[in-house]
C-alpha cells in the first residue's frame, strides 16, 4: 500500500514536470548550455556531453533524496 502510494506520488510528479516543459520551454532553455558542457559539430557529427549539467542534476537529486530520507525519518521517530 505505502509503495503504491509513492509510486502515485512519483507519477503525478513527472507528469506535472512534463507539462511544465511542454507549455514553459524556455523555464529550462539554460540547461544543456551551461559552461562545461561538451558540444562537438564537424562535418554531420555531432557530439554533446553534458558534463556541467549532469553535475547539476547530480546535485539537486542528492539534495532532495537527501531531505526525503531526512523526512521519512523524522515521521518515523528515528534520529
Amino acid at each position: 500500500m505505502e509503495l503504491g502510494r509513492w509510486l502515485i506520488a512519483l507519477g503525478a510528479l513527472l507528469i506535472l514536470l512534463g507539462v511544465v516543459l511542454y507549455f514553459l520551454p524556455r523555464l529550462f532553455g539554460w540547461f544543456g548550455h551551461l559552461p562545461g558542457d561538451i558540444r562537438i559539430e564537424r562535418d554531420g557529427v555531432y557530439v554533446f556531453i553534458p558534463l556541467t549539467s549532469m553535475l547539476v542534476v547530480s546535485v539537486a537529486l542528492t539534495l532532495l533524496l537527501n531531505l526525503v530520507g531526512y523526512l521519512l525519518a523524522l515521521s518515523s521517530g528515528g534520529r
